[in-house]
């Protein structure tokens, strides 16, 4: 295969309309896996983990541009963890430490797996995906990004360029379930956001749907029961919360777990995020 490495967003983006069937390859902690297995034999890749305009993140205001080169290890940084801490924790359970400092956020949504860490963390932020071409540039909700199992919104061409994400006043929480406590594809996972001057609540649940999964009508249930006065936690309120998330799931049995399990593990890790938001 050839293999182009670009120095530029611009260099990038020409790569890309000059073959629209190459693969994009950041930390290639994805991509390599399914080319090893034979699963993928990508005839031309595009190198972008030398880009500086897809490296590190920004503030403007209350809003906060994470570029698609970020990597996991980066966002361990305490200045962006404690504005994002949810996608610290997140970030913190990815692979090893090899891994974390070679896979990236770019890499996250443009595998679009349901399993992937950063994705609830993504959607319930409601974040905006920018995405360009050499002729086009554009950005959509990170809810239309993803339409399926590892498919997304992108178009020949086109690469992720950054997510943007607000920074909100509250409670973050992220936690995941897998056959082990490191170096593991989760079960489930599931982020809670809670944002107190608009007293709303945001769930998401990772590796229980065809993409991340919001459940709307728990959010809406729960912004109307919690204490926004910072008094305590209604009792019995995290674990019906748990019941009616997990309900809104939709997880299937496959050779990591069973639906049933699933369904159960997502209402297990609400009840506990709820639980912390409040310790």
């Amino acid at each position: 295969m050839s293999v182009h490495v670009a120095t530029s967003l611009a260099d990038a983006l020409a790569a890309m309309a000059a073959d629209p069937g190459a693969h994009i390859l950041a930390g290639g902690t994805d991509l390599m896996v399914e080319v090893n297995f034979g699963h993928r034999s990508p005839s031309a890749l595009v190198a972008i983990d030398r880009v500086p305009e897809l490296r590190g993140w920004s503030r403007r205001g209350d809003e906060l541009r994470l570029g698609a080169a970020l990597t996991y290890a980066e966002m361990l940084d305490p200045a962006l963890a404690g504005l994002v801490p949810a996608l610290a924790e997140a970030a913190r359970t990815v692979g090893s430490p090899q891994i974390r400092n070679a896979g990236t956020l770019g890499g996250n949504l443009g595998t679009c797996s349901p399993a992937g860490d950063a994705l609830p963390v993504l959607a319930v932020l409601d974040a905006r995906i920018e995405v360009a071409s050499s002729t086009t540039q554009r950005e959509l909700s990170v809810h239309d990004f993803m339409v399926g199992v590892k498919r997304t919104a992108l178009a020949p061409g086109e690469v992720i360029v950054a997510a943007r994400v607000p920074v909100l006043d509250g409670y973050q929480g992220f936690a995941k379930v897998g056959v082990r406590n490191a170096m593991v594809i989760s079960v489930t996972s599931a982020c809670l956001a809670l944002d107190r001057p608009t007293k709303t609540a945001r769930l998401a649940f990772g590796a229980v749907g065809p993409t991340v999964v919001r459940p709307r009508d728990a959010e809406a249930w729960l912004a109307g029961e919690l204490p926004w006065d910072g008094s305590s936690l209604p009792s019995g309120l995290a674990e019906e919360l748990g019941r009616r998330a997990a309900a809104e799931a939709r997880p299937i049995d496959d050779h990591r777990s069973t639906a049933a399990y699933r369904r159960h593990a997502t209402a297990v890790l609400t009840t506990r995020l709820l639980r912390r938001a409040f310790a």
